[in-house]
């Protein structure tokens, strides 16, 4: 195989890690990490990251989550009628941030995180009003408990209800548009953070990752980096792969696309000019696997990177559903 074509790959291999595995690093990242405690702390609201398919509450035990939010999710009909808000969320929010009222009249926000062309999860903010709640509202709510048989104490239910944060629809606006810059940042550096967590790696893996950076210009093969690893290339793979997460083919695209972001800091870089540094040897593979990695193509990168177009270009309107 010549490892010089990114874009190829084995038959029955995957270019892409599991998307769990992508979430789970994400959600362990140091910059995930620190920009949730620090919205939590600025906003008062809670923000969790929620893999792509997650059949569990979100918000259950996270900071600043809603009181009455956390007493419905202790009741089994109103626990589903919550996963299925989710599941309906996430259909909207396939492509961009949508928001979602909840049988109560809560609102909810989910903001994809895309790597790619694939969605590994939503940051997800909410259980707000955009109204002040009215008895009336309380009343409904209280009704369609009643239905579904839930044990209710209703003193307590509307003290929750009541206590429950209350923001104009033009503020809550403003902050899922901050979280959706945020979601566009964590898919920016995913790359990045994928190829961080192939640290902890065997001798020949190790050897075989020095000599891929060293080698990174080159028209690099499979049997190259093999050697370079004293293995036989069967082996390799199934070591490179079971250490790193990803296939020798995939390793080689994220590093080079690594390589040509640094060499696109420098503003008189061409694009063109940066892929070749990096090995790629036509630019019209070069251009499908930048997309499919970093989600956007080199030259909408590169003016983002360089401040000639606001990131993520002009939005269309929140969605909100009813």
């Amino acid at each position: 195989m010549n490892a010089a074509t990114p874009a190829a790959h084995h038959a029955g291999s995957t270019l892409e890690p599991k998307g769990h595995d992508l979430a789970a690093c994400l959600q362990q990242s140091t910059l995930y990490r620190e920009y949730q405690h620090a919205f939590q702390t600025a906003t008062g609201l809670p923000l969790v990251f929620r893999p792509a398919g997650s059949f569990q509450a979100p918000f259950h035990g996270a900071k600043n989550a809603n009181g009455f939010c956390s007493l419905m999710a202790a009741r089994s009909k109103t626990c589903a009628a919550c996963l299925q808000l989710q599941q309906r969320a996430e259909v909207e929010a396939h492509a961009a941030a949508a928001t979602l009222e909840c049988f109560a009249g809560l609102s909810e926000s989910l903001i994809p995180v895309r790597i790619g062309e694939q969605t590994v999860g939503y940051l997800q903010t909410g259980q707000v009003f955009l109204r002040r709640p009215t008895e009336k509202l309380f009343r409904q709510a209280v009704q369609q408990l009643r239905e579904w048989h839930s044990d209710i104490d209703e003193p307590q239910l509307r003290t929750a209800f009541f206590a429950t944060r209350v923001l104009t629809r033009s503020n809550y606006d403003a902050t899922v548009r901050l979280l959706a810059s945020f979601a566009q940042h964590l898919s920016m550096i995913a790359n990045e953070l994928m190829l961080k967590e192939a640290a902890a790696e065997p001798p020949a893996v190790a050897r075989a990752r020095a000599f891929i950076a060293e080698h990174l210009d080159e028209a690099l093969s499979l049997h190259q980096v093999a050697q370079a690893a004293h293995m036989s290339a069967f082996y390799f793979c199934k070591v490179f792969k079971a250490a790193t997460g990803l296939t020798l083919t995939d390793y080689l695209a994220r590093t080079r696309i690594e390589r040509i972001k640094q060499l696109l800091v420098n503003p008189h870089m061409r694009v063109s000019e940066a892929a070749y540094a990096a090995g790629f040897q036509s630019l019209s593979q070069f251009n499908r696997v930048f997309r499919r990695i970093v989600g956007q193509s080199p030259s909408t990168y590169r003016d983002h990177l360089h401040g000639a177009v606001p990131a993520g270009g002009s939005r269309s309107p929140l969605p909100f559903a009813a």
